[in-house]
């Protein structure tokens, strides 16, 4: 009679063939993800320092990076208040031309008519150079957050309202035609068909617009503005390590809401993060 509690019984199950190969592969591509960002910052933060080194560029022109540290560390409160203001000024006129945008991107899709009707005004605001119209804003609208936020607005509404149009006109074919097979509505159809076949391109859009979002900011604050990192940079004055410390901080923002965005699309769209990585 054979031991129940011999080698063979108390022998651990195997896992499959290449299952920890595959678990190896996945933690490498992560911590590439994760490391090759860093190794880029870090390689451009080497450049730069090298370059002022070697050139011996004045400190008052372009400072070093440890200029840049130190006046960090000299002025966190002052360039905390000032990040948030940014940064509030950049997130209420995103939110503003994503309200705005994602509407008028699905009324150009309903029919070519209305887009030939509104496109070349779309075109026309877009040509328009926004610094230009800094000046006019901060006259209709005052100096405080308004004409930033006008601004910011202007800036990010033509690439988020082109790609909700973008996705809405490109549903694959098959899915078309499986909405028409299953007698949906056009509503039904945009809100359970066109409009998640349009995420990819939205997300593209959206992508976009967050810098656009950051630079509207700083625009509106560098003409007439009393706050924000625009009004740093500018009231700067010869303080170049200040003024670089505020270039970092729109720097840092910007990756910040860049990576928030990707996040959000993996959420979203998780099926074309199984198709790309």
């Amino acid at each position: 009679m054979s031991d129940p509690t011999g080698p063979a019984a108390r022998a651990e199950p195997r896992l499959p063939a290449g299952a920890h190969v595959g678990g190896a592969a996945r933690a490498l591509r992560a911590g590439g993800r994760v490391v090759a960002p860093v190794v880029g910052m870090v390689g451009l933060v080497a450049v730069w320092w090298a370059t002022v080194e070697v050139f011996d560029v004045p400190a008052y022109l372009v400072p070093g990076p440890p200029g840049v540290a130190a006046a960090l560390r000299a002025w966190p409160d002052y360039l905390a208040l000032h990040t948030w203001v940014t940064l509030r000024e950049a997130l209420v006129g995103f939110g503003l031309a994503l309200a705005t945008g994602l509407p008028t991107g699905a009324l150009l899709a309903t029919s070519r008519q209305v887009a030939a009707a509104l496109m070349p005004t779309l075109l026309a605001v877009a040509a328009i150079p926004k610094p230009a119209l800094a000046p006019v804003l901060a006259t209709m609208f005052g100096f405080g957050a308004g004409p930033k936020i006008v601004m910011v607005w202007l800036m990010c509404l033509f690439p988020i309202t082109i790609a909700t149009h973008a996705g809405l006109t490109q549903t694959p074919a098959d899915l078309a035609e499986l909405a028409r097979a299953l007698s949906a509505n056009r509503w039904k159809t945009l809100w359970k068909v066109r409009l998640p076949a349009a995420l990819p391109h939205l997300f593209v859009g959206i992508k976009q617009a967050l810098p656009l979002a950051v630079i509207g900011a700083v625009v509106g604050e560098l003409f007439g503005g009393t706050e924000g990192l625009g009004f740093v940079i500018q009231s700067a004055g010869t303080d170049a390590n200040l003024a670089f410390a505020a270039v970092a901080l729109l720097a840092a923002m910007t990756i910040t809401l860049h990576s928030v965005a990707k996040h959000a699309e993996t959420w979203a769209i998780p099926w074309i993060r199984h198709t790309t990585n």
